[in-house]
């Protein structure tokens, strides 16, 4: 038989009171951290040139300390005192990232995407090659590539216009930046330009896509 205690239940006890803590202790101090982005030896010429419109973001906006190791030919950034955000670090790399892949080259217009990644929470950055497509040599690849760009560079554009997206070719390398959701739509009608889809029909796939997303923004 199960023995019951005959002594009565303590009474519940009143919920504890503490002072209110003060306004210092509520600024946590974050902890050090140090990042060093490599930068390619034909983005080391652009850097300098826009150094003061890499610097001034990362310093005025994240509050982060900036400096340019030329001997390693990387750029290294570190949190500070200023730094109130616990991403900052992260935006940061992704901004320097995003201008070293090839976004903003001489134009301002791309630079103030790069720096939308700095502002904004839900922009990426994806990159893949066409091999990892489909392997292509020669002429074939050469095609593929002339497919992605289009004459003058139309299915590029049209592609990005569409799919509210930032894209660059860099050889056989593609590198996406844009929402979640976005990314997807442009690199799946990069893949079947890669896979040897006509523009016409990625068009057709694309004007659709627009004419969803225009729906679901109403």
């Amino acid at each position: 038989m199960i023995e019951i205690d005959p002594t009565p239940a303590l009474e519940a006890s009143s919920a504890p009171s503490f002072p209110a803590l003060p306004a210092s202790a509520t600024q946590s101090t974050l902890k050090s951290e140090t990042r060093r982005i490599p930068i390619p030896p034909h983005r080391m010429t652009p850097i300098k040139k826009d150094w003061i419109n890499i610097f001034s973001p990362l310093t005025e906006i994240l509050g982060l300390q900036v400096r340019m190791n030329v001997q390693r030919r990387c750029l290294e950034i570190r949190t500070s005192k200023a730094t109130t955000e616990i991403g900052a670090l992260q935006k940061g790399a992704d901004f320097v990232k995003a201008y070293a892949l090839g976004f903003d080259v001489n134009a301002i217009i791309d630079l103030q995407d790069a720096i939308a990644l700095l502002r904004m929470d839900d922009l990426y950055l994806d990159s893949f090659e066409i091999k990892d497509v489909k392997t292509l040599h020669g002429d074939h690849l050469s095609r593929a590539i002339g497919r992605i760009a289009g004459q003058d560079g139309k299915t590029k554009f049209t592609i990005e216009n569409t799919s509210r997206t930032r894209i660059v070719l860099a050889d056989t390398k593609i590198h996406i930046m844009g929402s979640f959701q976005n990314i997807k739509i442009a690199r799946d009608a990069i893949v079947s330009l890669i896979l040897g889809s006509p523009p016409g029909k990625v068009y057709a796939g694309l004007r659709t896509v627009s004419s969803r997303m225009k729906q679901r923004a109403l």
